[in-house]
């Protein structure tokens, strides 16, 4: 047996955990602090008076006076600084403004428009889930021809545009085949188009990562150990590697998903689809200044939020992901001494 490193005590390792907490936190804030920091640079780059937006855009001819009082108004006529300064304030109160366009709250906006976008995201995050894993699958245990048709079909799926996929399919099974509505209204059918689009790039590149973090879970110890005990082979690529081999793309998931919501503003668009996407790109068409930054902070904050739940989730399915800053969580040799991660899988497979 290797031997491994020392448990350390409980009592030593809480102080570590609310420290990697608290830099998660302070992280978390740091990162909010730049895209809202980014977002109001960016906007002001965009072609367009603001108070113009406001009453309606250049089309609506509004007197030189009355552009006047909407910069007093908003605060258009004070130096850039005391604009950034003051819009982080109001951030920090949870304060994201009226829309300009809609003249509303941008809050109410986002959480009419959010669910919409979520459900999108997360039925295409289950589907690539489930097209990663069959075809990580195939590629790794249908012989020689399939495992390498399966690469393929990754690589190419990984790299198809979505804008290219929803036309695509919108022209087979809309336009063709009679099967399915090219816009995504109500019904159960409609989101089909739309899911499949967000899903395919997606599915493609996770089916890279976890194909190759499956080859390398056969090739290990505890792979070996269970076809000792005569264990056939499906029941070790099931019962054991497949479990290790889900770990990094569940690692990713918080990723994939900030992903898809980015994706959703052109999948949104091509299926007619309200949605949170299609809202960011009306925006930034009318130059609704407040939208814009509360849509981008509302997925810095989901993206945020699920890269931590995933973190977490991943060292479920694998214990042997190690931290930096709380250290490797320990599995207990035969004898109560700690044993390393090879002999962990090798006792794990054993049982």
């Amino acid at each position: 047996m290797t031997r491994g490193r020392a448990v350390p005590a409980s009592g030593s390792r809480r102080p570590a955990l609310l420290r990697a907490a608290g830099a998660r936190i302070g992280g978390a804030v740091l990162v909010l602090w730049a895209v809202a920091t980014v977002t109001f640079l960016a906007v002001r780059l965009i072609p367009g008076d603001p108070a113009q937006a406001i009453l309606g855009g250049p089309g609506s001819q509004a007197p030189p006076e009355a552009v006047a009082a909407v910069r007093a108004e908003y605060g258009l006529d004070q130096p850039l600084l005391v604009q950034y300064l003051a819009q982080l304030g109001r951030l920090a109160q949870g304060d994201l403004g009226r829309s300009y366009a809609l003249r509303e709250d941008v809050v109410a906006v986002l959480a009419r428009q959010l669910p919409g976008t979520l459900l999108l995201a997360v039925l295409a995050l289950a589907v690539a889930w489930i097209l990663a894993l069959g075809l990580a699958l195939l590629s790794t245990g249908a012989g020689r021809v399939a495992g390498a048709v399966g690469a393929g079909v990754e690589i190419v799926a990984a790299s198809l545009p979505h804008f290219w996929i929803g036309v695509v399919l919108i022209l087979v099974f809309s336009t063709g085949l009679g099967w399915l509505p090219a816009v995504s209204g109500s019904s159960p059918a409609g989101l089909v188009l739309p899911v499949l689009t967000l899903a395919i790039p997606l599915a493609g590149f996770l089916g890279q990562i976890m194909r190759e973090a499956l080859l390398d879970a056969l090739d290990s110890p505890f792979a070996l150990a269970a076809r000792a005990r005569g264990e056939s082979e499906a029941g070790v690529r099931l019962r054991h590697a497949l479990r290790h081999a889900a770990a990094p793309g569940i690692a990713l998931s918080g990723w994939a998903f900030g992903f898809l919501i980015s994706g959703a503003v052109v999948v949104e668009q091509i299926f007619a689809r309200p949605g949170l996407g299609r809202t960011a790109l009306s925006a930034v068409t009318s130059r609704d200044v407040p939208v814009i930054v509360g849509v981008v902070l509302v997925v810095a904050v989901v993206y945020i939020v699920l890269t931590a739940v995933t973190d977490l989730l991943a060292r479920i399915v694998d214990p042997r992901l190690v931290d930096a800053r709380t250290g490797p969580v320990p599995a207990v040799a035969p004898g109560g001494g700690a044993a390393s991660a090879t002999d962990a899988d090798v006792s794990a497979a054993a049982r």
